[in-house]
């Protein structure tokens, strides 16, 4: 016993002095612009890059306060047990930047009384294209660019010739290598730091980039990036890399990618990005946790191609939960193209110009206890059934329960075309694989107050599936009238071999149960098939059961919420079971749900009022909207 306790005394002496193994091997390495005291020298860099450089398995790069112009690569692999961090210091503001302080300023030609300046500027970001954007179209002539100048922190717009210069815009000169700026208040450039406005211009462009597996990134905001179109300011690309508490914002396009399985962004805020405010492509397993997106596509890039909140393709297990989808400039979470088996799920996902959710031909999304409100109401040309709170597009097999549709331009929607798509792991050059609407089911929901139409199912192929057998014609003509805007035209397939034959709506399979609809007068309840096809525009539920035989067991109701100008969309205490239970479940960021406790010393109502109440609704179950039904009528949460 004795000689084992000093062997093990002798090995702990031993390790102290030359590490034994991986664990003993691990350093904190410290970033700071200026010397640390009380850190050993040795312990201690000036720049990012060089902390990248040096970082192993295990170690802790801790990044004290201050502003880095850098562009940072990150090479080496952590492990599960082992990972490496980047974290800023407890206390501190760490800000990486794209962008650069211009001072050698010279007064350029202009009109008395305008400041018109210039610099120096012997970037050139896109230079593969041939008219410096990407996208190389009319459309993005000017948005595809990836030059951004700053005045203050306030961003100044782009021109695209010299003679356009005027207040508040810049121009890159590319050929003659200089840049050109005029500051919004016409304020005079020059070269002294302490009195000139502070212009800074993004002169980098991905400037996070990992591609080592488990490397955590924490604590650090990523802003100014010169990016191209579909290139992001930071990239994950290793196996479980994540981010946390991170802010990514103004980058010209993308905030960021994500490209590994297993990564995570816990608790980060997308923002104010000019294409999407981070973007996906086999992220299998990725989970978005505790976020905030918005206002995002602030360039306004084509809506149809990837801009918005988020675009994720060709990914497994996605999950998004409690985070905010809001005011993003297309839609706010957008599957596209062969993902499988993701989850949204108590978030808040509000006021985004087009969908509030867009799953488009993919399998198997599950979206239940979200509250989806006011999407749509700004939504682009061609966006028609791409603008509500849920749009499932040719993606079978989706689950949607306990959502609270708000105040979308329409609630739910099918839009169907003839689409196909490729699959995960396929062989490259395999053909892509037909897919459409089908063994979706939407149940105990809360449609409420939707502009309009509470559903609405945009069917636009031909073949008549989305009618029952003996509802549809044996002359399968096609319509005078097509609209001519439409975002997904180019990806619509040809009808070649293996295209879907001899659907129904029997064959679709398609559920709708138990969901609860709340309408005002005018407004649309169940729309089925595009207007410019053979329609119906069902203002009862009966008859939507009785033609299509769809939504058993839903019902037209009168629901009051709390206050849904503050998102409070609780519920009276005396709520009915199937309004009870059609309710979000659980926390929802940013938005109040389910069921207010009874407000104290309030009036109990009496037991013959909730029975004339009960009454009213079961005979609106089967009845038009009523003219009463409105999105408040109860005392007001106090502030």
């Amino acid at each position: 016993m004795v000689a084992a306790r000093c062997a093990r005394a002798a090995l702990g002496i031993l390790a102290a002095v030359w590490p034994l193994g991986p664990a003993a091997s691990a350093t904190t390495l410290h970033v700071s612009q200026s010397p640390l005291a009380g850190v050993p020298v040795t312990a201690q860099v000036r720049t990012l890059g060089e902390a990248a450089a040096r970082a192993r398995a295990g170690d802790r790069v801790v990044i004290h306060g201050g502003t880095y112009p850098e562009a940072v690569t990150i090479e080496a692999d952590g492990t599960r047990e082992r990972p490496i961090r980047f974290e800023a210091a407890p206390n501190a503001v760490v800000v990486v930047t794209g962008a650069d302080r211009l001072l050698d300023w010279r007064k350029e030609p202009s009109p008395e009384g305008e400041n018109v300046c210039s610099a120096p500027w012997p970037h050139r970001f896109i230079g593969w294209s041939p008219t410096g954007t990407h996208p190389a179209d009319d459309y993005h002539k000017l948005i595809g660019r990836a030059e951004q100048v700053f005045v203050n922190g306030y961003a100044l717009h782009q021109v695209l010739s010299r003679t356009q210069v005027g207040r508040g815009t810049f121009y890159a000169d590319l050929e003659g290598r200089r840049l050109i700026v005029q500051a919004s208040n016409n304020a005079a450039l020059g070269p002294d730091s302490a009195w000139s406005p502070r212009v800074e211009a993004s002169v980098r462009q991905t400037l996070w980039d990992v591609r080592g597996d488990r490397v955590l990134t924490r604590g650090i905001a990523f802003r100014y990036g010169a990016t191209q179109a579909q290139q992001a300011l930071v990239r994950l690309g290793g196996a479980g890399d994540a981010i946390e508490d991170c802010t990514i914002e103004h980058s010209n396009t993308d905030g960021a990618d994500f490209r590994g399985p297993g990564q995570a962004a816990r608790r980060c805020r997308f923002m104010d990005n000019g294409q999407d405010g981070f973007t996906g492509g086999n992220a299998h397993g990725l989970l978005i946790s505790d976020c905030v997106i918005r206002n995002n596509n602030t360039k306004n890039f084509d809506r149809g191609w990837g801009a918005g909140g988020c675009k994720v393709v060709l990914s497994r297990g996605v999950v998004m939960e409690r985070s905010r989808f809001t005011r993003n400039r297309g839609h706010g979470i957008w599957f596209d193209i062969g993902n499988e088996a993701c989850v949204v799920r108590n978030c808040l996902i509000a006021d985004n110009e087009d969908a509030g959710v867009f799953y488009e031909i993919s399998y198997g999304l599950h979206a239940h206890d979200n509250v989806i409100a006011r999407n749509g109401l700004l939504s682009s040309g061609g966006a028609w059934g791409a603008n509500g709170g849920i749009a499932l597009s040719s993606s079978p097999g989706c689950l949607i329960e306990r959502n609270l549709f708000f105040g979308n331009k329409e609630g739910f929607q099918f839009r169907e075309q003839m689409r196909r798509t490729p699959r995960i792991g396929a062989a490259e050059g395999a053909p892509e694989v037909w897919v459409w609407n089908h063994h979706d089911t939407v149940r105990g929901n809360l449609f409420a107050y939707n502009r309009d139409a509470q559903v609405w199912g945009w069917w636009t192929t031909f073949d008549e599936r989305h009618w029952p057998e003996r509802m549809q014609t044996a002359r399968r003509e096609r319509p005078s009238y097509v609209p001519e805007a439409d975002f997904a035209r180019e990806y619509q397939a040809a009808l070649d071999g293996g295209a879907p034959r001899g659907l129904s709506l029997e064959a679709l399979a398609l559920g709708f149960s138990g969901n609860v609809y709340a309408v005002e007068e005018g407004r649309g309840l169940f729309h089925w098939a595009a207007p410019w096809l053979r329609n119906r525009r069902y203002t009862r539920l009966d008859e939507v059961r009785r033609e299509l035989g769809l939504e058993q067991g839903g019902v037209v109701a009168t629901v009051a919420f709390a206050d849904p100008l503050r998102d409070d969309f609780r519920l009276p205490a005396d709520v009915s079971a199937q309004v009870r239970n059609a309710a979000p479940r659980g926390v929802v960021p940013g938005a109040q749900a389910g069921v207010a406790a009874p407000v104290a010393g309030a009036a109990t109502r009496p037991a013959c009022a909730s029975r004339r109440r009960a009454a009213t609704s079961s005979r609106r179950a089967s009845g038009s909207p009523g003219s009463r039904a409105r999105p408040g009528g109860w005392p007001r949460a106090r502030p």
